[in-house]
């Protein structure tokens, strides 16, 4: 049997053992990331609440057992500031990554993850207390800080191991592992907290972001191992050496209409997904267990369906296309909830099926349009572009619904009709920047809608042309030789 000392990275199971733990740096922290979603009655529901003045100051108190009595601004609030924080870190951590390698970055964004969450869980036992808001966003900052950041250096690994291989099909595995934490949580989060109460289900949500941390030694060692033995470790520290942060004004045209393709793009899911369970409830009147079920349905088809897409975009190409095709596919659903009644399980596996294929069209279309040493700048920079639209949209989402405790259902409805159509418009947002980055693209020789094969034929051309060019250069000092003895 192979030690792993003996193993040899140049084979193709040493890189899908690379991506298996890969994967696993992010399956608790995306676990966590959506915990608040399901448990958001039990978030901003209040309970045996009495009014009382003090002075000519009016103040209430509620008595609730396990829940936590925030409005429904606050709650928004807990995805806001994970969205602003990743916004606005992300950017200096691919540089970082890029800068000082891969392994510094999932030792300390994993570290970070744990620390956000375990803190986040810290705030939630103090409900009662005016420490218990403030506490719970330090905790959504600090989880935000790291796994955005996590994100970047998954990418980044994943790009380095299989470029110019299955490169779509590692980035539809490393989704769907992700999105496997996403659906557990929808399927157990509420059951376990009806067992265990809040503060455990949180804690077993801090514990889960251990595992990543435990799976960030393990990917380290594994790459640190198989860089040195391919021989490209000096080569690497060279070109981070040459890296400048300015260099991301070389970004091409083509990138920046990526980056905004996918900010446009999550702009309606995550945000919709964030307060989808709590809309199903209210519209439909399920109760909050089959709501949250419904609603994790588009991590549900984005689990199943994202390693097999990414294997077919492998094949066939056309990823900007299908990035437009998503963004069109996408509008009817947002109309469907604000003006009709269709059952919402359609619906969420309709976004669940549009959101699969964006993802795994659009985030593996970067490495194809940067280069191999700025691969981690780029993914920070687009995760920070993407995390500000969300941002923007959450605290949009957030106004609009208000602190809607006094409003009537019908009132009530009427906003989130409001929130539908807004979601909406960003997904018009996404029409349009995705029709001009297929412009832009075939313009550019139509690097995003190749097929693998007609990008292996480009290859090798140009691998020849390289060659040629190499042996006429070598020969012009020959033939110089020869004609001095001549004359």
């Amino acid at each position: 049997m192979e030690g792993p000392c003996n193993m040899d990275p140049s084979r193709g199971y040493y890189r899908f053992l690379i991506l298996f733990f890969n994967c696993m740096l992010t399956f608790g922290s995306y676990f966590c990331f959506d915990m608040p979603s399901v448990l958001q009655d039990d978030f901003t529901r209040s309970e045996n609440c009495t009014n009382y003045t003090i002075g000519n100051t009016s103040h209430e108190t509620c008595i609730c057992e396990d829940c936590l009595g925030m409005s429904d601004d606050d709650y928004n609030l807990l995805y806001a500031i994970y969205a602003w924080t990743n916004a606005i870190v992300v950017i200096g951590a691919g540089f970082l990554i890029d800068k000082l390698g891969n392994r510094l970055g999932v030792f300390l964004f994993s570290f970070l993850c744990v620390l956000g969450s375990s803190t986040f869980a810290v705030g939630a036992m103090l409900k009662g207390t005016s420490y218990m808001l403030p506490i719970m966003l330090l905790g959504r900052l600090l989880f935000g800080s790291g796994n955005g950041s996590l994100t970047i250096v998954q990418n980044r690994i994943t790009a380095y191991w299989f470029r110019n291989k299955e490169l779509a099909l590692a980035f539809g595995i490393t989704l769907a592992f992700s999105r496997l934490g996403s659906v557990l949580n929808f399927f157990l989060t509420q059951n376990f907290k009806d067992i265990y109460g809040l503060p455990w289900t949180l804690w077993g949500g801090a514990m889960l972001c251990g595992l990543g941390f435990v799976s960030a030694i393990v990917v380290s060692f594994l790459d640190k191992m198989g860089v040195r033995a391919l021989g490209d470790e000096d080569n690497l520290k060279s070109q981070s050496k040459k890296l400048k942060l300015t260099d991301i004004k070389d970004f091409s045209l083509s990138y920046w209409l990526l980056a905004l393709s996918i900010m446009f793009f999550y702009n309606g899911v995550f945000p919709f997904v964030a307060d989808a369970s709590k809309f199903i409830h209210m519209k439909y009147k399920m109760n909050k267990d089959v709501s949250a079920y419904i609603a994790g349905a588009v991590y549900d088809v984005s689990m199943i369906l994202s390693p097999f897409l990414g294997g077919v975009i492998d094949i066939i190409g056309k990823r900007g296309i299908l990035a437009l095709l998503c963004a069109l596919l996408t509008i009817p659903l947002f109309g469907l909830l604000a003006f009709t009644k269709v059952y919402p399980l359609v619906c969420t596996l309709w976004l669940g099926i549009t959101y699969s294929f964006a993802a795994a069209s659009m985030w593996p279309s970067i490495p194809l349009v940067v280069s191999q040493a700025t691969v981690g700048t780029a993914m920070g920079l687009t995760t920070s572009i993407q995390m500000i639209g969300i941002g923007v949209s959450n605290l949009v989402v957030g106004q609009i619904l208000g602190k809607n405790e006094s409003l009537s259902d019908e009132e009530t409805l009427k906003r989130w009709k409001y929130v539908m159509i807004f979601l909406l418009a960003n997904s018009l947002a996404c029409v349009t920047v995705t029709t001009f980055l297929n412009i832009t693209d075939k313009r550019k020789g139509g690097i995003l809608n190749i097929s693998r094969k007609q990008r292996q034929q480009q290859e090798l051309e140009k691998s020849v042309c390289e060659s040629e060019t190499k042996t006429d250069d070598e020969e012009e000092p020959l033939l110089g030789r020869q004609r001095h003895r001549i004359n």
